[in-house]
C-alpha cells in the first residue's frame, strides 16, 4: 500500500521539477538606466509561446534549451536571445532613435493579424467560452491583442511625425531635431482627429515651448555605460 502512494506522489515531483525546468523566467529592462519595463513582447520563435511582461517588468515562458527568444518593446531595438541554458534572465533593451524606427517602418509593414493569427483565434474562442472568459489564458490572449493594438498606434504616428516633416516646419537638426520630437511626440489620438494643418500649428506651438525652455531641459537623459 505504502509503495501505491510513493510512486505517484515521485511522479508528481518529477512532473514538477520538468515543468520548472522548461520554464524560462526574467526581467525586462531598459539598457544604460535599468527602469524595468512593462508589456514589453516575449516571443518563443520555435515553439510559438508569446507573453508579455508584467508592470513590474518580470516575465515567465514555457521553452526550451536551443530554442530562439525575441524581445521587443515600442520604441526599442529589439533582442534576440538564444537559449543555451534556463537560468534566470536580465534583458536590456537600448531605446530605438527615431531614425531606426522610420528605417523599420519603411522595410516592415506590421499586421499582427498575419504575424500572429493564433492569438486572435483564441480570443475568438474566449469570447464564445464564457466559462474561460476570465482564465488567464483568455486574459493573456487579451493582453496581447492590446499590445499589437499599441504598436499599430505607434507605428502609425512614426510613419506621420517624421524628420523630414517636423524639420521643415522647425529649424531644428541632428540630436536637437531627436530631443524634441522625443519631448513633444503627438498621440495617436491626436492624428487621428486632427488633419496636417492641425499638426503643423502643434508643431509650431510646440516648437515655441521648446524655445522657452532652459538649455539643459532641452535634452533627453543620455544612457550611461554600464
Amino acid at each position: 500500500m505504502k509503495l501505491n502512494y510513493i510512486i505517484p506522489i515521485l511522479l508528481l515531483l518529477t512532473i514538477g521539477r520538468v515543468e520548472a525546468q522548461n520554464t524560462l523566467k526574467g526581467s525586462v529592462v531598459e539598457s544604460g538606466t535599468n527602469t524595468k519595463l512593462p508589456e514589453a513582447f516575449v516571443h518563443d520563435m520555435n515553439s510559438k509561446q508569446m507573453t508579455l511582461t508584467d508592470v513590474k517588468g518580470n516575465f515567465q515562458i514555457p521553452t526550451a534549451v536551443g530554442h530562439i527568444l525575441i524581445f521587443s518593446s515600442p520604441g526599442y531595438v529589439s533582442d534576440t536571445l538564444y537559449l543555451v541554458d534556463l537560468v534566470t534572465r536580465t534583458i536590456k533593451l537600448t531605446p530605438q532613435s527615431i531614425a531606426l524606427r522610420e528605417v523599420s517602418i519603411r522595410s516592415t509593414r506590421f499586421d499582427p493579424r498575419r504575424d500572429y493569427p493564433e492569438i486572435y483565434q483564441r480570443s475568438k474562442v474566449y469570447v464564445l467560452s464564457p466559462t474561460t472568459w476570465f482564465g488567464k489564458d483568455a486574459k493573456d490572449a487579451r493582453r496581447l491583442k492590446h499590445y499589437f493594438a499599441r504598436e499599430v498606434e505607434e507605428r502609425h504616428v512614426d510613419s506621420i511625425f517624421t524628420r523630414a516633416y517636423v524639420s521643415s516646419i522647425v529649424p531644428l537638426k541632428g540630436q536637437q531635431l531627436e530631443d524634441f520630437m522625443t519631448m513633444y511626440r503627438p498621440s495617436y489620438a491626436f492624428l487621428h482627429s486632427n488633419n496636417g494643418e492641425s499638426l503643423a500649428v502643434y508643431i509650431n506651438d510646440s516648437y515655441k515651448k521648446y524655445q522657452a525652455l532652459p538649455p539643459d531641459k532641452r535634452t533627453m537623459p543620455r544612457l550611461t555605460s554600464q
